[in-house]
């Protein structure tokens, strides 16, 4: 039997307090891919980042590694019972939604999902027409949830229930994380955010339940998207819809489309500064292929450095820094024993910095993900949407999302970071940089509305 790598309580909790994303990665890489535990007082985690035992927890035991324990309650507050979940509502919820998340049906959302990303262009032109500094990070959120709620969510959520849910979301996604780093306190001790997360909840809740009730009379219209697929698929015999179950499908849905590609591409803004040479081919090829015509689907396939750089993004910034699981019966990974109810953390962040299976892991450097360099890596070495049954079902849209938004806003505009700083990485529902990008925008051509 092989003994973990140990953090003792005196070494595991300051690190974890002062910077836990960070000091998570660096504590998996010392360790050099083993399995460690991480004693932080009565709770005592297992951290797992080497691919093969990312495996074995994701995929090929996965069922033995169920999203349920202290992790998991928090989130529950917000998410509820859907394709975040376990057992039936899981199942019943990806059986539902997964039609909507293939990669044809994906494919076949790209003109409108163009459309509409080329029209929030709207408000950068007024920024850069005034030169006022925008906050790169909302306007990513911005961008996407439009997106995002139109062609998924159809009319049923208009543009400004779309932006009342932003910061709500946001608050959950940030406020929780005390809860994260400290599991094992009880509900009834009150820890700093939850006062702001009740309260975005109930906002949030607030919001989606009248656009359940009000879908209801259009449940057999028979239209493809999310709100009527729900509403449809989840009346019973009597008639009546499980407004509860619907309520957390769509809150699912809603927070896992929009906050991938929103964070990463927030973070994108920060590694563009840090590495110039990047930033330069990154224009010039979208320069090339998308020239003074408006960017269509069509350009995505033959933007391949831009893809290059989504994935060095999704590498070095993964959403997810941790994905918990809980034990359901006694097991080892790499010889270590893992006794039924033990937490275990697999951590992307450790994972994608790893150096025996990443060169140069801490370099940002796209050209890993050439077509002529790219490796064979383990399945389970590149992991920002998760693996096994549970990969996210947001990952074709994200590949589709991603490159209009950016090819569109760099078609228009060189951008400039005005506050480049240190960035702190937030832990969270997602990872999000603690401090504001804020970018000036200047038009490249006169097309960009700005004659």
């Amino acid at each position: 039997m092989t003994q973990p790598h140990v953090f003792p309580f005196y070494r595991a909790l300051p690190r974890l307090v002062k910077d836990p994303v960070t000091e998570l990665a660096r504590m998996g890489t010392e360790a050099g891919g083993r399995v460690v535990r991480l004693d932080i007082g009565p709770f005592r985690p297992y951290l797992v980042s080497h691919p093969d035992h990312v495996q074995q927890v994701l995929k090929t035991e996965w069922s033995n590694f169920v999203r349920e324990g202290m992790f998991w309650r928090p989130l529950r507050r917000v998410l509820g019972h859907s394709v975040f979940s376990e057992g039936d509502p899981w199942e019943s919820s990806r059986k539902i939604l997964k039609p909507l998340f293939t990669a044809k049906y994906t494919a076949s959302l790209g003109e409108s999902l163009a459309d509409i990303i080329a029209e929030s262009m709207d408000e950068l032109d007024e920024h850069a027409r005034t030169g006022r500094p925008v906050d790169g990070g909302y306007q990513m959120m911005t961008i996407t949830n439009q997106a995002v709620v139109q062609v998924l969510f159809g009319g049923h959520i208009s543009r400004d229930t779309a932006e009342r849910l932003i910061p709500e979301f946001a608050t959950c996604a940030t406020s929780i994380h005390f809860r994260l780093l400290l599991p094992f306190a009880p509900y009834s001790v009150r820890v700093p955010g939850d006062r702001r997360f009740l309260a975005a909840v109930k906002k949030i809740d607030d919001i989606v339940l009248p656009i359940i009730e009000r879908t209801g009379a259009e449940a057999d219209t028979g239209a493809k998207e999310v709100v009527s697929a729900l509403m449809r698929a989840r009346v019973g015999q009597d008639g009546r819809a499980d407004v509860g179950q619907i309520r957390d499908d769509l809150v699912n849905v809603y927070g896992a489309a929009t906050e991938t590609t929103a964070m990463s591409l927030t973070w994108l803004w920060a590694v563009l500064h840090e590495n110039p040479e990047v930033n330069d081919r990154l224009h010039q090829e979208i320069d090339d292929v998308v020239g003074d015509g408006p960017v269509r689907p069509a350009h995505v396939p033959r933007l391949t450095y831009l893809r290059m750089v989504l994935q060095e993004v999704l590498r070095v910034h993964p959403p997810g820094w941790i994905i918990p699981r809980q034990a359901v019966a006694d097991t080892e990974i790499g010889g270590v024993r893992i006794k039924a109810g033990s937490q275990v953390l697999v951590s992307p962040y450790t994972t994608h910095r790893l150096p025996e299976f990443w060169d140069r892991p801490h370099e940002f450097d796209p050209e890993r993900w050439s077509p002529e360099r790219e490796e064979r890596r383990h399945p389970f070495a590149f992991l920002p949407f998760g693996g096994g049954p549970h990969v996210c079902l947001g990952r074709h849209l994200y590949y589709l999302e991603a490159p209009l938004v950016i090819a569109n806003v760099l078609s228009r505009y060189r951008q400039v970071l005005t506050n480049p700083q240190r960035l702190t990485p937030v832990p969270g529902a997602s990872v999000r940089p603690k401090e504001k990008l804020m970018l000036r925008l200047t038009p490249k051509r006169p097309a960009a509305g700005l004659a």
